[in-house]
């Protein structure tokens, strides 16, 4: 059994620390419903959605007698078990009198059986935020076990207007208008594109250790352990092939084809194993062809990485791929990616157009610059005056790292926006 006054102890130890805790606000819809779980890769800010929520009670006037929150990556619950989770709430009771806390659970799907108690305390009709970094805690079976009583929630790392408020540097219309607060704005804007945005990255000087060891726990932890993979270099070889394709799809048997001319015979199967894995620990993303038949789009994929910094460890030549990894992040997150209910794609047939929403007939394509070479911009360009011959497209876009004009056809127009006015715009409307 669980040490009761070890466990008090924790209890107002994290009192103390989530009060001093300074929060960026979240753009995540979280009203009307009393339980939720919120997944994510490891070190999204999943913890910090928590934060906020129990910094906005206080600031309503709750006190800690209403609510109560536990980390089970602490290390002092190592040997915590499903049995002692009674211990949390008599020890709440102890120390308050009241007995009908709100729960904000960190990490619990470290525990066996966490999913049994979820589903006691959405019965007995408590209010639980729960935060989890396996997408595994949205499978069908442990979704089948909470029986709809929670609702998930994806949290992505910082989005770009996070990221700026998070540093404190404003896009308003007059900063960007004067010739200092627009260099300044565009120094954060190539740092976002480089490194990303973890939330606990944002402000280190020096980001690639830190995203080294996030990286490295994501991989060795939270997908070689944690499936039994005994070649750990025939899965790091895979990651590193999927970065460098970010741009072009990619089917199970190409990977499977390019792994075994390097690290060793690998089935088809394995390959595809290995790439859900890693969708599972939110590393990688996915994204179906539109316009291909059942069995290609299952088969033959785009893959993005959940975070640039991630990303970019992973890259020689990471110009353009960063920034069509970026514009994915920003659909995903806007949009959502649930396999079941696919919101955006990419179009490939006769033409290719790298991203396409259906619901808002919009199309995208992606190019550090359209100025350079006049070839770039008539590929772009033909993509997406032929693109409405098959499919709706009251939108076209092309994103550029900073470039900006109106192109007119026979369709209406195609907007060339840089990515980072893009990217704010796309927060309005979230």
């Amino acid at each position: 059994m669980v040490n009761k006054t070890l466990l008090k102890q924790i209890l107002l130890d994290n009192r103390r620390e989530i009060e001093s805790y300074k929060i960026v606000h979240r753009n995540l819809v979280v009203d009307g419903f009393n339980c939720y779980v919120f997944v994510g890769v490891r070190r999204a800010g999943k913890s910090f959605v928590l934060y906020e929520k129990m910094q906005q009670l206080l600031s309503e006037g709750h006190d800690w007698d209403e609510m109560l929150y536990l980390s089970f990556e602490d290390e002092r619950l190592v040997g915590f078990t499903y049995e002692d989770f009674n211990a949390i709430l008599e020890c709440h009771i102890e120390m308050t009198g009241k007995d009908n806390p709100m729960l904000f659970l960190d990490e619990l799907h470290n525990i066996d059986g966490w999913e049994k108690f979820a589903r006691r305390m959405a019965d007995s009709k408590k209010t639980v935020w729960i935060t989890g970094s396996n997408a595994k805690m949205l499978s069908k079976e442990i979704m089948t076990t909470l029986g709809g009583r929670y609702i998930p929630i994806e949290v992505f790392p910082f989005s770009f207007k996070e990221f700026l408020r998070s540093r404190d540097i404003p896009y308003d219309e007059e900063t960007l208008m004067s010739t200092t607060g627009k260099s300044l704005f565009l120094r954060e804007y190539a740092e976002y594109m480089n490194w990303g945005g973890l939330p606990e990255s944002v402000h280190l000087p020096v980001k690639r250790n830190y995203l080294s060891s996030v990286y490295q726990k994501i991989y060795l932890g939270d997908i070689c352990t944690r499936n039994k993979i005994g070649n750990s270099n025939l899965l790091r070889l895979m990651i590193k092939k999927i970065a460098e394709s970010v741009k072009q799809p990619l089917s199970y048997s190409r990977v499977a084809k390019i792994l075994s001319s390097v690290g060793g015979k690998i089935s088809i199967p394995t390959a595809s194993s290995y790439i859900e894995y890693c969708e599972d620990a939110w590393l990688m993303l996915r994204l179906h062809n539109v316009s291909a038949a059942f069995a290609e789009r299952e088969t033959n994929s785009k893959y993005y990485f959940i975070d640039n910094g991630l990303l970019n460890l992973l890259l020689v030549e990471p110009t353009t791929t960063l920034l069509e990894n970026i514009v994915a992040l920003s659909l995903f997150r806007k949009y959502g990616n649930d396999k079941d209910n696919e919101r955006v794609f990419f179009y490939n047939q006769n033409v290719e157009v790298d991203f396409y929403v259906p619901e808002d007939e919009l199309a995208i394509q992606v190019s550090y610059s359209i100025e350079a070479v006049d070839t770039t911009e008539r590929r772009e360009v033909e993509a997406l005056q032929k693109l409405p011959k098959a499919l709706s497209c009251k939108r076209r876009y092309i994103i550029t790292y900073d470039e900006e004009k109106i192109i007119e056809d026979e369709y209406g127009i195609i907007e060339v926006i840089p990515c980072w006015k893009w990217l704010i715009d796309i927060e309005k409307t979230e």
